[in-house]
């Protein structure tokens, strides 16, 4: 029986392991973790969710919602287990992580046709190769990867957002509410922070003011891409649009909009959501709060949010730097690389951000590698699909303002309309003929 190597237990490589081995193709899936830790991770468990528990909207009109409803059509197994791991955010898909990544563990474990392997590659196999190491790719791999491609490699810094215990939250404060009242009819599905505009200033200047911790040497790189800003704009430490202008988070994650505090009957000045992080309750992630303050400035900073005075932290918030290749260089619309057919990569180190991009790449080699391996085409999916979108521009983009990308309709193609339609009529257009699309190229190239 035909065997293949997928690189990282993550979203992609734990999602392509499964759709090869659905195939009939024995797979060998390394994962380093927990003998070679990240320093982001905090489990060996595979699909381990390092920055949030959201995986976006589920609603069928927003980006994020299509993309779903295309892997729920390629039979997805990470979804599936999302799913059965749900917690409530309003229109949002979040997930208990431990269940989740429990879920997913158990699922590729008991596969017959996979062996788990904890043990780093250091070097590209010469044999079929999925690599989906991730943002935090091993330096031995990442030197190998470099020495294949002969290209420089991109990074960025990505930040981790703080969690604290549930019952540490004053809620004689904080209220329930999702904007515009979505979500349970009873309550809803996040806590809120409210804050006056003197709060919010006083806030605002502690967070410009201090202290940040220091990086670890991975490189001399690393400090140079720091002091030129070299963060990804869709994941930004909270002191860093702090430092952007006053009024920066009361646009950014911090705006209040459809959010009505029940002791002013009002819309607050600025506020903190806070979201469920596990089943049980007991824990929930500041939303949007990625930080690289030192942990005792966490601390003191962020309990100068009102209801979170007496805040205690299950884990705080901290800076690491994700690695991604150039993929615009080096790979097909295929995922494989340009000059080895049966060389994939998948994941966030390709250049796709978010967690369900991640899944989505990893789905996609996976069936990819299988069809190779079966004598049949590798798919190009129509860019008129989510999907599709995501890995033409990440192989078609300038490298000069090169960023990861996550799902969103600014990369799909233009719709041709006759007349001018609201903002929700046209996520829903593009939906449709993204699952029309879809539906016609999968019969097509069955």
């Amino acid at each position: 029986m035909t065997e293949i190597i997928v690189i990282g237990g993550g979203l992609a490589g734990s999602e392509a392991a499964w759709q090869a081995a659905q195939k009939g193709i024995n797979v060998r899936l390394y994962e380093m973790r927990p003998t070679n830790p990240t320093g982001a991770h905090l489990s060996g468990d595979l699909a381990e969710l390092v920055c949030s528990n959201s995986l976006g909207s589920n609603l069928p009109d927003r980006a994020s919602g299509v993309l779903k409803n295309e892997l729920r059509k390629l039979n997805s197994m990470l979804l599936d287990c999302a799913e059965e791991a749900a917690l409530p955010a309003g229109a949002a898909l979040a997930v208990d992580r431990e269940k989740f990544a429990k879920l997913v563990t158990e699922k590729i474990h008991a596969h017959p046709n996979i062996r788990v392997i904890r043990e780093e590659v250091k070097e590209i196999p010469e044999t079929p190769t999925i690599i989906a190491s991730g943002p935090l790719t091993s330096d031995s791999l990442t030197k190998s990867i470099a020495t294949l491609s002969g290209e420089e490699h991109l990074f960025f810094f990505d930040a981790i957002a703080p969690i604290v215990h549930a019952d540490s939250i004053n809620m004689d404060i904080a209220f329930r509410a999702s904007r515009h009242d979505k979500g349970d009819l009873d309550e809803g599905d996040y806590i809120n922070c409210p804050l006056n505009k003197q709060e919010y200033y006083q806030f605002v200047e502690a967070l410009q003011t201090a202290e940040k911790i220091e990086l670890r040497s991975f490189e001399e790189s690393i400090k140079e891409g720091v002091k030129a800003g070299h963060f990804f704009e869709g994941c930004l430490p909270v002191e860093i649009i702090a430092s952007r202008g006053v009024d920066s988070l009361a646009f950014g994650p911090m705006r209040p909009i459809g959010l009505t505090d029940p002791r002013t009957g009002r819309w607050p000045y600025a506020v903190v959501q806070l979201r469920q992080d596990n089943i049980a309750g007991s824990l929930y992630n500041l939303v949007g709060f990625q930080t690289n303050l030192k942990f005792p400035e966490q601390k003191r900073v962020l309990r100068m949010i009102p209801g979170l005075e007496k805040a205690e932290f299950e884990r705080y918030g901290q800076m690491h730097r994700n690695t991604f290749i150039a993929s615009p260089k080096l790979l097909r619309p295929t995922l494989q690389h340009i000059t080895r057919d049966d060389l994939f990569f998948a994941g966030q180190i390709t250049g796709v951000e978010g967690y369900m991009g991640n899944i989505a790449t990893g789905l996609l080699a996976g069936i990819n590698m299988t069809r190779l391996l079966q004598n049949k085409a590798p798919l190009t999916l129509p860019r008129e699909s989510m999907l599709g979108a995501l890995c033409h521009y990440i192989t078609n983009a300038s490298l000069k303002d090169f960023q990861p990308m996550k799902a969103n309709f600014g990369i799909l193609p233009s719709l041709y309309l006759t007349k001018r339609i609201g903002k929700r009529e046209k996520g829903a257009a593009y939906a449709e003929r993204a699952a029309a699309t879809l539906e016609t190229y999968l019969e097509e190239n069955d």
